[in-house]
């Protein structure tokens, strides 16, 4: 499976403990991340990761880009809704292109432990 991993700088560290909570699961996939997540997926967790650029720099977009073209199983985007961020638009284009192909995402960590443990049996 092709899996993106997107948090929001409030959420990183929950996704360090989702990914570490699943990742003899998700070791044998290919994993995808924007940049500082993805860093600290690989640096924390040992997890390779492809790292993407940051989210703010267009990471959001090249995950929606690859989505759209069948390259993305699954999104798990750890959003923050409590601060606004700069490139909303991306990151509703993002979610957008998920519901548009059908695409699992899970944008908190109660759904992603559903969405990873349902996916990843």
């Amino acid at each position: 499976m092709r899996i993106a991993l997107v948090a929001h700088d409030r959420k990183k560290d929950d996704m360090v403990a989702l990914a570490t909570e699943f990742a003899l699961r998700l070791k044998p996939h290919t994993l995808m991340a924007t940049g500082t997540t993805g860093g600290r997926l690989q640096n924390e967790v040992g997890l390779t990761v492809e790292r993407l650029l940051s989210g703010p720099l267009g990471g959001d977009l090249q995950i929606g880009a690859r989505l759209s073209v069948g390259e993305v199983d699954a999104v798990v985007f750890l959003r923050d809704p409590m601060t606004a961020q700069p490139h909303e638009p991306d990151i509703n284009a993002l979610v957008r292109a998920c519901d548009v192909h059908n695409v699992p995402c899970a944008t908190n960590v109660a759904t992603a432990r559903v969405l990873l443990d349902g996916m990843l049996r």
